[in-house]
C-alpha cells in the first residue's frame, strides 16, 4: 500500500492571541467539570444561590484552585479560572476582598520558599539525574491555611479545602493532607460561628476526613469539585446558579474514618515496607468490603444529590441478545423547579454456594439525558452474563454459579432495591483459560463471613417472588476456550513482509523510543528519566525511532502524557527554524521551576503551544456519562492533531484501592466495571480522529506510589482477574486502544513489564489486544531485574524512552540466543502496524 507521509512542521502558533479551538475545547472542559461535581449536601436547599448574592469566601483554592495533580498527569494550560472570579463574573458580591488579596500575597512567597526547598533538596544528589525530580515529587507544594476570618456582612460564607497530590509519592494519614491541619480547623471553625449559612467546597483529587461535619450543623452544603481544570470557577460558578444541576456520582466510597478501609495499616508506607505490598483484602476493594462487612460509611459508592428528585421505576427484565439480560426502567424527575440528570445503577448478588463473593457488584448504569420537571425517560441497560461471571482457580476459567442472581436497581449501591432475579440452573464455564502470575508464597486473604452473607441474601431471596424474573439453562452458555501462543497469526502479511525487510539494527531501534538528542539543555539522561524526551514536539513524552523514515517511509509518533490534557511546553524557542533547547523543569508548573532562566536566544521566535487541562480522570468518572466521556476525548484527539501527536498516554485506570495512593487523581475509580467503561469510552472519543490514539495504563497493580519501581504487589490470580484486570479487559474488548502501557511495579516477584503471562498471555491471548504494548519510563534502567530484551521475551513491544543501554541489551541477548531474532520481530510488527494507522500519514 502507498502510504503518503505528512509533511513535518514546527508545533504550535507564533501568536499568543487565543486560537478558535481554545474557547471550543474550554466549553467541553467546563461542561465535564460541572457535571462531575458531587453534591454531598444541600440541607435546606442551600443551593443554589441568587445573583448578586453576598459571599463570605475563604480557603487557599478560592484564588488559587488545584485544577489537577503534578507530575506527568499536568497540563500547561493557558491559565486556570479562579472560584473567586468565577464567582463574581458570574454576579455573586464577594465581601472577603481583603483576606483574599492578604492570602495571594502568603501564597506566592511560599511557592517562593518551596522552590527553593526544591532546589536545596535537589543540590544534594550532585550527578544524580533523578535528583530534581525527586525533589520535586518527594516536596509536594502545602498551600498556606491564610488569616483568620472576620465577619463581614454576608450570611453565607464559602470554604475551599484544596490537597495536592501527585506521581512518585503517596499521601499520607496526616493533617495537611487526609486531616485538616490546626489552622484550617481554627478557620473553618471560625467561619462557622460568624456565618449563618456554610458552603464545603472539598478540591482535593482524592478522599478527605469529614468528621468534622459533625461538630459544624451550618455547614449546609457540600459540594466535591475534585480538581476540574482550568475552568474550575466558572464550573462552580453554573451549579450555584442553577444553570447546572449537579448530576455527578461518588465513584468511591467515602468511610467515616481512614481506618475504616481493610488496607489501611498496611498500605505503602503505613506498615514501613514499601518493598511489598500484599492484596490481603483480595476482593474486598471498597463498596464491596463496605457493602459485604455491612461497615457504616458516610457516603456510598454512587452517591449523589440533585437539586430536584427523582423516580426509577424498573418496567421490566429480559433475555437479550449475545447471552446477555436487559433491564428497562423508567425515571421521573419528580421536581417542580430544576431540570436535572440521574444514574440509574445496577448492582447483581452472585450465588455463594461455592466461591465466595462480594456481597453485590455493579452489572451496569445508565445516565439520562436532561429531564425537565415531570418528565419522564425509558432507558434499558443491557448486562452481558460473562459480567456476572467470577473466576474459578480450580476450573481455570470464568464460571457462571448456579443459583440465584439478584438485580438491584436504584441511583447508588445504599438507595438500590430488588428488581428482578436471573436463575441458572446449573454451573455453566463461560471462558476456559490457563493460569497467569502465580503467588511465590501463600497469601492469606480477608474472608467475608459466610453467615452474615447469606443472611443478606435471605432478606431478598425471601421477597424474589415480588419482582420480575427469568430463568437461564446452563446447555444455552457456549464455552469458549483461549488459544494461547497464536499472536503471530493475527500479523498481516504486508506487516510481516516490510518486518522481514528491516536490518538487524533498524529492529533494535525500533524496539525502543528513539534516545536521539531533545529539547533539553541538561542533558538527555534527565529528558529520558522524566518524560519529556519528545524530540520534534517540544515537552512531549518521546517518540519512536526514525531509523526506517529515509529508506522504508516508515515515520516516527509522538508521544504525549496525559490524562488530563497534553503535557507538552507552553512555549519553546526557535532560530532559524531549529528548536532550541530548553531546561527540563520548564515542562512542570509552567516554568516556574527552573534555575538560573536565561534569556531567549538572540533573534528566537517562540512558538506557543496552549493546551486544554481537561478535569482529572476521578472527576471525569463522576459524571457516569460515557457520552460526554467521548466528548472530551475527541477535543483532546483534535488537539492531538494540532501538535503532530499520535499517541495520548492516557486514560489512566488503575484501581482506587487505598486514599492514600498519590496518583488516585489520573485514575477512575474503585470498581472495575466503572473504570473500563469509562476508559473505553474516553479511548471511543480520541481514536474517532483518524490516527490518533490512546494509551491505557498503568497495567497492571501500580496502586501506590512510593517504592513504584520496585515495590512487589503480592496478589491471588483471581483478585488480579477480577479487580485489577477486568477495568483493562473491558476497555480492550469494547475499545481496542492503540496502546498499553506496562507499570513500573512487580507483580508476584516479576516485573510488569517483563511479564509474558501480563502482556501475552492475558492481554493478546484472552483478550484480542491488537495494539503495541510500551513500558513506562525508564522502567528498565533500575537494575538487572527488568530489560529491554526481557519485554520484547514478554510481548512488551516498546521500551521507553529508549537509551543506548538498551540497544546494548538487546543486541547481547540476540547473540546468546537468550533472544530470538522472531521474538524482536514480533514486537516491532505491532509497533508498525500502529504507525502505518497513525497520523503521521494522510488518511
Amino acid at each position: 500500500m502507498n502510504r503518503k507521509l505528512k509533511e513535518t512542521k514546527l508545533t504550535g502558533t507564533l501568536s499568543q492571541d487565543a486560537q478558535p479551538y481554545e474557547a471550543l475545547h474550554r466549553k467541553v472542559a467546563k461542561s465535564a467539570a460541572a457535571e462531575g461535581f458531587v453534591l454531598l449536601k444541600n440541607d435546606q436547599h442551600l443551593l443554589p444561590l441568587a445573583k448578586g448574592t453576598k459571599l463570605a469566601l475563604y480557603g487557599a483554592g478560592a484564588s488559587n484552585p488545584i485544577k489537577g495533580g503534578t507530575g506527568s498527569g499536568d497540563v500547561n494550560e493557558r491559565e486556570v479560572v479562579s472560584i473567586y472570579d468565577g464567582l463574581k463574573q458570574a454576579g455573586y458580591e464577594i465581601t472577603t476582598e481583603s483576606w483574599i488579596k492578604s492570602f495571594q500575597k502568603q501564597y506566592e512567597q511560599s511557592r517562593l520558599e518551596w522552590r527553593q526547598r526544591i532546589w536545596d533538596e535537589a543540590d544534594k544528589a550532585t550527578g544524580d539525574p533523578m535528583a530534581f525530580f525527586n525533589a520535586y515529587a518527594s516536596m509536594q507544594y502545602a498551600m498556606p491555611a491564610g488569616d483568620m476570618p472576620e465577619k463581614t456582612d454576608a450570611d453565607t460564607a464559602v470554604y475551599v479545602i484544596s490537597r495536592i497530590a501527585g506521581e512518585a509519592a503517596d499521601r499520607y494519614d496526616a493533617e495537611s493532607d487526609y486531616y485538616l491541619n490546626k489552622k484550617e480547623e481554627e478557620i473553618l471553625k471560625t467561619i462557622c460561628s460568624l456565618y449563618r449559612n456554610v458552603i464545603l467546597l472539598i478540591n482535593s483529587g482524592g478522599i478527605i476526613d469529614l468528621s468534622f461535619l459533625d461538630t459544624y450543623d451550618n455547614i449546609s452544603s457540600v459540594v466535591l469539585i475534585s480538581q476540574p481544570g482550568m475552568e474550575t470557577g466558572n464550573a462552580v460558578a453554573s451549579i450555584f446558579t442553577g444553570e447546572v444541576t449537579p448530576g455527578g456520582k461518588l465513584t468511591d466510597t467515602w468511610a467515616y474514618k481512614y481506618e475504616d478501609y481493610p488496607n489501611s495499616k498496611t498500605f505503602s508506607h503505613n506498615n514501613g515496607n514499601v518493598q511489598t505490598e500484599e492484596y490481603t483484602e483480595g476482593i474486598y476493594v471498597g463498596y464491596r468490603y463496605f457493602d459485604t462487612f455491612q461497615v457504616p460509611v458516610r457516603y456510598p459508592f454512587g452517591y449523589g444529590m440533585s437539586y430536584t428528585d427523582f423516580a426509577i421505576t424498573v418496567k421490566g427484565i429480559a433475555k437479550a441478545q449475545d447471552n446477555s439480560i436487559s433491564v428497562t426502567v423508567s425515571v421521573t424527575n419528580k421536581g417542580t423547579a430544576y431540570s436535572g440528570r440521574e444514574v440509574v445503577q445496577i448492582y447483581v448478588s452472585c450465588p455463594q454456594e461455592t466461591m465466595e463473593k462480594e456481597y453485590r457488584r455493579l452489572a451496569g448504569f445508565a445516565k439520562t439525558g436532561l429531564l425537565a420537571p415531570g418528565q419522564s425517560e425509558e432507558m434499558t441497560i443491557t448486562i452481558p452474563l460473562y459480567t456476572l461471571a467470577s473466576f474459578c482457580t480450580r476450573t481455570p476459567g470464568w464460571v457462571l454459579e448456579k443459583g440465584v442472581y439478584g438485580l438491584f436497581a436504584g441511583s447508588s449501591i445504599a438507595t438500590a432495591s430488588l428488581a428482578g432475579t436471573v436463575s441458572l440452573d446449573e454451573d455453566a464455564l463461560l471462558i476456559k483459560t490457563g493460569h497467569i502470575c502465580p503467588l511465590q508464597d501463600e497469601l492469606q486473604e480477608l474472608s467475608a463471613p459466610r453467615e452474615t452473607v447469606q443472611a443478606l441474601r435471605n432478606s431478598w431471596l425471601s421477597r424474589a417472588d415480588s419482582v420480575p424474573s427469568l430463568n437461564v439453562e446452563a446447555s444455552s452458555l457456549q464455552t469458549a476456550t483461549v488459544v494461547y501462543g497464536k499472536e503471530k497469526d493475527n500479523i498481516s502479511p504486508e506487516v510481516w513482509q516490510f518486518v522481514d525487510s528491516l536490518s538487524v539494527d533498524q529492529l533494535t531501534l525500533l524496539a525502543t523510543g528513539d534516545p536521539g538528542k531533545s529539547q533539553n539543555a541538561d542533558e538527555d539522561q534527565k529528558d529520558s528519566a522524566l518524560g519529556s524526551a519528545g524530540i520534534s514536539v517540544p515537552g512531549s513524552a518521546a517518540q519512536t525511532s526514525s531509523c526506517a523514515l529515509k529508506d522504508k517511509n516508515l515515520a516516527p509518533i509522538v508521544l504525549a502524557d496525559g490524562p488530563a490534557g497534553l503535557r507538552l511546553l507552553q512555549s519553546y524557542p526557535v532560530v532559524k527554524g531549529e528548536i532550541q533547547p530548553v531546561p527540563f523543569e520548564m515542562s512542570l508548573e509552567h516554568g516556574f521551576l527552573v534555575r538560573n532562566a536565561k534569556t531567549p536566544v538572540d533573534g528566537a521566535e517562540l512558538y506557543y503551544q496552549y493546551c486544554t487541562a481537561f478535569p482529572i480522570g476521578t472527576l471525569l468518572a463522576q459524571t457516569w456519562d460515557p457520552a460526554l466521556m467521548q466528548e472530551v476525548g475527541k477535543a483532546v484527539a483534535e488537539e492531538m492533531n494540532l501538535f503532530s501527536v499520535t499517541l495520548w498516554l492516557a486514560p489512566g485506570m488503575n484501581i482506587h484501592r487505598n486514599p492514600l495512593c498519590g496518583r488516585n487523581f489520573e485514575y477512575y475509580s474503585e470498581d472495575p466495571l466503572l473504570a473500563g467503561k469509562m476508559a473505553a469510552a474516553m479511548t471511543d472519543g480520541v481514536q474517532s480522529v483518524y490516527g490518533c490514539g490512546t494509551t491505557i495504563k498503568h497495567f497492571a497493580c501500580n496502586n501506590q506510589e512510593d517504592n513504584r519501581m520496585g515495590s512487589d504487589s503480592v496478589i491471588s490470580e483471581r483478585t488480579l482477574r477480577e479487580i485489577y484486570l477486568k477495568g483493562f479487559e473491558i476497555a480492550v474488548k469494547e475499545s481496542q486502544p492503540m496502546s498499553i502501557m506496562t507499570s513500573y511495579n512487580l507483580i508476584n516477584g516479576i516485573h510488569a513489564a517483563n511479564n509474558y503471562d501480563l502482556c501475552t498471555k492475558a492481554a493478546r491471548d484472552e483478550w484480542g489486544f491488537a495494539g503495541v504494548i510500551m513500558t513506562d519510563w525508564t522502567t528498565t534502567q533500575n537494575g538487572p531485574d527488568c530489560t529491554a530484551s526481557g519485554c520484547m521475551r514478554a510481548g512488551n513491544d516498546l521500551v521507553m524512552p529508549g537509551v543506548p543501554n538498551d540497544h546494548s541489551d538487546i543486541k547481547a541477548a540476540l547473540e546468546d540466543g537468550s533472544l530470538s531474532l522472531e521474538q524482536l520481530k514480533l514486537s516491532v510488527a505491532h509497533l508498525v502496524n500502529i504507525v502505518w494507522k497513525s497520523n503521521r500519514y494522510d488518511a
